[in-house]
């Protein structure tokens, strides 16, 4: 994240605590992103249904709860199925929703939903995936996400546990998505040929479902009797399938992936002889990509001043070998599926989950 968004988000949690002690302050520190003109705003998920997305929306939610012009939000899910998440989207358009925040699972399949919205005069902001398109002419604004420097940052930590190459497994979401692309990209850019990925080309599908996760994992570790590193976009979802490494007679390999506070707290408790290889490497998971996208939605929707960002840079956050810019984070006192880079408070995320 830059400073910049840091900075709108530190003053954006002051307001809310205004907001909660006094409406005269609420009302004389609104945020610059949020104009006068009313509107109303909707969050579409193409898939809801991990700790993620629940964490993700809570932000989304409490971003636009800082701006007294909103009048109404809606959520919607689309369970992973395309049809639905187009349904949504055309759905909330006909309901009257003015904005229309999108994360598009799907990629470019949903882009005709969107341009039809869009060509009836809404303000439709997709976000994190790419949709394809082009800005002004088929949606109002797409925010994205640094996901090459994500795999650039992954890509040194590998190079500096493994200087001499070695074996590396590459799991993200949906087949084609543009993170996974993206991340791959920043990868290759930083590790040689002596670098060899293990997984079919260009990552492991596992649609950042947990359960899927742990299938193609467990069929992977049985399938390569040496993986050096894991890399993973949705770190938590590896939980589940790595003691099948101690079960096996091997160490947990190195992980460079995102974090999660099931997957601090595994490192933590995984600590011992048998894991002389077990380090881990995470960038922040990117929860607070959902609240620049919403700033963006709400300041066209009311006329308030646009963002000066329309990338989110997720910050480096653990490293268990240097312990810069931190150690391995655990809170054991909350729940497991809560991501502590986050900048809704982990007591919040803990309700989102609802744990």
């Amino acid at each position: 994240m830059t400073l910049s968004l840091k900075q709108t988000l530190t003053a954006a949690a002051t307001t809310m605590a205004l907001a909660l002690g006094c409406s005269g302050l609420a009302k004389a520190e609104v945020p610059s992103w949020c104009g006068p003109k009313k509107a109303s705003i909707a969050l579409l998920d193409g898939y809801g249904g991990n700790s993620w997305r629940q964490v993700t929306t809570a932000s989304a939610k409490q971003t636009v709860s800082l701006c007294p012009s909103i009048t109404k939000y809606e959520y919607a899910d689309g369970n992973g199925d395309l049809n639905k998440s187009i349904s949504d989207i055309k759905g909330m358009a006909a309901k009257g929703i003015d904005a229309l925040v999108v994360f598009g699972d799907a990629g470019p399949a949903v882009l005709p939903a969107i341009k039809s919205v869009f060509k009836k005069g809404k303000v439709i902001v997709p976000y994190r995936v790419e949709v394809g398109g082009k800005e002004g002419k088929d949606y109002t604004k797409f925010v994205g996400a640094s996901f090459v420097d994500d795999g650039v940052s992954w890509g040194n930590f590998i190079k500096s546990i493994l200087p001499k190459g070695g074996n590396m497994l590459f799991l993200s979401g949906p087949a084609g998505n543009s993170q996974g692309l993206d991340e791959l990209k920043g990868l290759k850019s930083v590790l040689g040929p002596e670098y060899k990925f293990l997984n079919p080309e260009p990552f492991a599908v596992t649609n950042w479902d947990p359960a899927l996760t742990q299938k193609v994992l467990t069929a992977e570790i049985a399938k390569n009797p040496q993986i050096d590193v894991i890399i993973s976009d949705f770190g938590p979802s590896l939980v589940g399938a790595l003691p099948l490494f101690n079960k096996s007679g091997r160490s947990i390999p190195a992980l460079a992936t995102s974090d999660g506070n099931s997957l601090g707290c595994f490192w933590t408790d995984n600590q011992n002889d048998q894991n002389k290889d077990f380090k881990l490497f995470t960038v922040a998971t990117g929860n607070d990509n959902a609240r620049l996208a919403v700033m963006w939605a709400v300041a066209k929707a009311t006329g308030g001043k646009e963002p000066t960002e329309t990338i989110f840079k997720a910050p480096n956050f653990e490293n268990s070998v240097t312990g810069q810019p931190n150690k391995v984070q655990c809170r054991k006192d909350l729940p497991g599926a809560i991501y502590l880079s986050s900048q809704l408070p982990a007591e919040e995320q803990a309700k989102a989950v609802g744990q």
